[in-house]
């Protein structure tokens, strides 16, 4: 019998990378308090909420096997937020010139009914190439990438303005990465190939 999956995230990419799994799934916006606890490590912190995430799905479910995904880009040691105005944005992309971001990314499966819960940690790292500040200016206006960490959206025309990626899973930069859930939802004797349909 297959079980019923449940994605704790309104995100149209993450639900959009989870269909490639071919099994019906369901899906609910976890309303959590993101903001860092003092002293808590980038890891930590995507750990914490990606948790924290699978778990509210008890206020809207009472069995199924939940994903819960939260990620964080990391530069200089610093957790990266969300740009909000285009200032910020071309600051962002600026100061990413020719360097390296490490992207982390939270992934947890949270099983209802046993109230047990695996989570890990992805790392994935972008490299950006030298970029011109009027090539800056013109992806942001082309895009607007003020609500993502980071300043661009690698889904689209962002992965323009990188060198390189460097990651076991091109699906983690998006915010789901896929390669791991399959080795997670094992763990709950939950074998993805094995439940697709002839």
């Amino acid at each position: 019998m297959k079980p019923t999956l449940i994605l704790a995230s309104s995100s149209p990419f993450r639900q959009q990378l989870l269909t490639k799994f071919n099994l019906p799934f369901q899906s609910f916006s976890p309303e959590i308090d993101e903001s860092p606890i003092a002293g808590e490590t980038p890891e930590q912190l995507v750990k914490r909420l990606s948790e924290q995430k699978a778990r509210v799905a008890t206020q809207h479910f009472d069995e199924g096997l939940v994903i819960g995904s939260d990620q964080v880009a990391v530069f200089d040691n610093a957790i990266l937020g969300k740009p909000h105005t285009k200032d910020n944005a071309v600051a962002q992309l600026s100061s990413f010139s020719g360097h390296t971001v490490t992207f982390l990314t939270g992934l947890s499966v949270f099983d209802i009914k046993s109230n047990k819960a695996i989570t890990t940690v992805v790392p994935f790292k972008v490299t950006f190439k030298t970029l011109t500040l009027a090539q800056i200016n013109a992806y942001c206006d082309a895009e607007q990438p003020y609500n993502c960490a980071g300043s661009f959206k690698s889904e689209g025309l962002g992965i323009c303005l990188f060198e390189k990626l460097s990651g076991d899973d091109p699906n983690t930069l998006i915010g789901l990465p896929l390669i791991s859930l399959t080795k997670l939802l094992a763990e709950f004797d939950v074998d993805v190939l094995m439940l697709q349909e002839a």
